[in-house]
């Protein structure tokens, strides 16, 4: 069955066949077309044009009304299985605590591990999935969800459990990401645990094949570069390519570790150097930013700019967590890179969708729009410019939503 998508202001997010992910002044180009239509058949982008003679008879002809029609937002980061909320941290850091402190107090992810203990699989897949439908309708088609809050084999193989079943149930593309290394466990020293890492919850979850990626908290009071390359090592064996969580807290080393081991993301980077930007030139490792997580933490944000300007590209994600950014807003995310990064809307739009899709190993299907890829994308209310998407950054600008060309409600 052919679906035609007619009377499109403006179809925004072309790329050129093979290209997988933008860098440097790339990415400050969006390939689009004024007055256009898209057809769709079997799930993915069949033909796309200017609206005007040639377009195709659908099956099914859909009306866009003059909205712009972009990809869908991806996001690269998230940890949205999780039991519960933080909001007693929130007054917290109110309060003038700071992140660390609060998880020296045993708060935080230790926190949210005690709460995903006590909670059951069903319980942890109906909360997870109100969250992914949330982000649905606000112009997410790709995620990555990472565990990281069970601490121990049976809770974490628990979340990944929920995630796989998140997978098979849920209409929005995601990907798993083993987060064993989020933080040490209670009843653990840190060399017991990172000994569990490597002895038992990295054989097992290779064995069930609960895992696309593997993940390393590589920052301070957390795990050190040698420690993290052991991990890594010990995923790699079982098929789990790494990504990283690297300089949130301070310039870690993870960087450095991540491209040794061919990472397909580093993630946060508020405190990167000069010398890490450097480090990821020439690599394969897409450097990712969680400006959210600044936002909400009163954090430096990462150096986006400056890495744009080395060549390099960037990538967005929300981390959508309940300690340190309760939001999987990607509009508000595009904002925050515009307006405290300093990033071009193009480039945060960009960043936010092909790029981000890179950063899960899915940009061959995802992210833009391409023949053979997959039609996942929204379709505005009548807008201006695509600057507008930054530039209000409340304003619902979403009208219809569509994952696998089907219309998503």
């Amino acid at each position: 069955m052919l679906t035609v998508i007619k009377h499109i202001k403006m179809l925004a997010g072309i790329t050129r066949p093979g290209e997988y992910r933008l860098q440097g002044e790339r990415m400050s180009k969006i390939g689009h077309i004024d007055y256009a239509f898209l057809a769709i058949e079997d799930g993915k982008i069949w033909e796309f044009g200017m609206d005007i003679g040639a377009v195709p008879r659908g099956d099914v002809v859909i009306d866009a009304e003059w909205g712009w029609l972009f990809p869908s937002w991806c996001d690269p980061h998230t940890h949205i299985v999780y039991a519960g909320s933080r909001e007693g941290e929130f007054v917290d850091k109110i309060r003038g605590l700071s992140y660390e402190e609060i998880a020296k107090r045993g708060g935080g992810i230790l926190n949210s591990a005690d709460l995903l203990h006590t909670m059951s699989e069903d319980e942890l897949y109906e909360q997870a999935a109100a969250r992914v439908h949330e982000m649905i309708l606000k112009g997410t088609g790709c995620i990555e969800i990472k565990s990281g809050y069970g601490l121990n084999t049976e809770d974490e193989l628990k979340m990944l459990r929920v995630i796989q079943r998140m997978k098979e149930t849920l209409p929005v593309r995601i990907v798993s990401t083993f987060l064993g290394a989020h933080a040490v466990g209670r009843q653990y020293t840190q060399p017991e645990y990172v000994d569990l890492l490597l002895n038992e919850m990295i054989p097992e979850v290779g064995r069930q094949k609960l895992a696309d990626y593997i993940d390393v908290f590589c920052d301070k009071g957390f795990f050190t570069p040698e420690e993290t390359s052991r991990i890594l090592e010990a995923g790699a064996k079982w098929g789990m390519r790494p990504k990283i969580h690297a300089d949130e807290l301070a310039s870690s080393g993870g960087v450095e570790v991540g491209v040794r081991h061919n990472a397909l993301s580093v993630d946060h980077l508020e405190s990167m150097t000069d010398e890490e930007i450097e480090i990821l030139r020439g690599s394969d490792t897409m450097p990712t930013a969680l400006p959210g997580t600044s936002f909400f933490l009163n954090m430096p944000f990462a150096p986006a700019r400056k890495i744009i300007d080395a060549g390099l590209g960037v990538a967005l994600a929300s981390d959508y967590n309940p300690g340190s950014t309760p939001s999987g807003d990607m509009k508000f995310v595009v904002s925050l890179a515009c307006i405290k990064m300093g990033l071009l809307p193009e480039e945060a739009i960009n960043a936010a969708t092909i790029n981000a899709a890179y950063a899960m190993g899915l940009s061959k299907d995802y992210g833009s729009i391409d023949i053979g890829k997959v039609a996942n994308f929204f379709i505005t209310e009548p807008i201006p410019s695509w600057d507008y998407i930054p530039y209000a950054y409340t304003s619902p600008i979403i009208k219809r939503v569509f994952l696998n060309g089907k219309e998503y409600k």
